[in-house]
């Protein structure tokens, strides 16, 4: 009888368990995050708010807070994204080519988060374009220096850790086809609470279903309980439940 109760003692455990783990501070959490081994933090948000020329096929969007800006293109045309001193960088062509200039610094600087990087002497924004096939899927993800903040100190804006605050505005020149443009955004400080919400609420689901569990277990030992006086049956003489194990 007491090894049947056993699967209902162990999905319990584990639950509890989970909810555990879910209840732990956010900071124990973020040591091991794959989005912190690139240097992104869960305080940061860059947000687009423009995106110009405004073209039927054209996506843009941030990746992971702050991470990185992912660009798709369907327009039909040529979209060229530009480094850091206005030089070519990456150009999605038509067709779905994706090339990178490799006389752009920026090629070797968004290498890494920070961009901490010794740029090669062959890097030189004012040299004619020298273009390298790098996929040909339509879209390109980059570090982009000018959506975060580049470095791993409280940036100087924040007075105030617990409330949300403008960090800066940013842009990333574009061009579409022959049409100047950018991708334009802000960078946003969020405060440490800004995620409780969603994890008191996971906690408090899995404490819920660890509540039920265990309410089903005390049914089933109640249920197995001979009655006294009886010799086990059950009263009035009416036919015990066919199955063999009352829930």
């Amino acid at each position: 009888m007491a090894r049947r109760a056993l699967p209902s003692l162990c999905c319990l455990s584990v639950l509890l368990a989970a909810a555990a783990l879910l209840a732990a501070p956010a900071g124990a959490e973020e040591v091991s995050s794959p989005v912190n081994d690139q240097g992104s933090s869960y305080h940061y948000r860059s947000l687009i708010t423009s995106v110009t020329p405004a073209v039927t096929g054209l996506s843009v969007q941030v990746l992971q807070f702050a991470d990185r800006l992912q660009l798709i293109n369907h327009t039909g045309k040529t979209v060229t994204i530009f480094g850091y001193s206005g030089e070519p960088y990456v150009r999605v062509l038509a067709d779905g080519t994706v090339e990178r200039n490799v006389r752009s610094p920026a090629t070797y600087l968004n290498q890494s988060f920070y961009g901490d990087i010794n740029v090669p002497p062959q890097a030189d924004a004012s040299a004619p374009p020298q273009w390298q096939l790098v996929e040909r899927t339509g879209q390109f993800e980059w570090h982009d220096h000018r959506i975060h903040f580049t470095s791993p100190a409280i940036p100087p804006e924040v007075k105030d850790q617990s409330r949300r605050t403008l960090i800066f505005d940013w842009k990333v020149p574009i061009e579409v086809g022959t049409a100047k443009g950018a991708i334009a955004g802000q960078l946003f400080w969020e405060p440490e609470n800004s995620s409780t919400p969603l994890a008191a609420i996971i906690v408090g689901v899995v404490i819920v279903l660890g509540g039920l569990l265990l309410v089903l277990y005390v049914r089933r030992r109640r249920a197995r309980t001979p009655l006294p006086g009886g010799g086990g049956g059950p009263a009035g003489g009416a036919e015990p439940p066919s199955g063999g194990e009352a829930w």
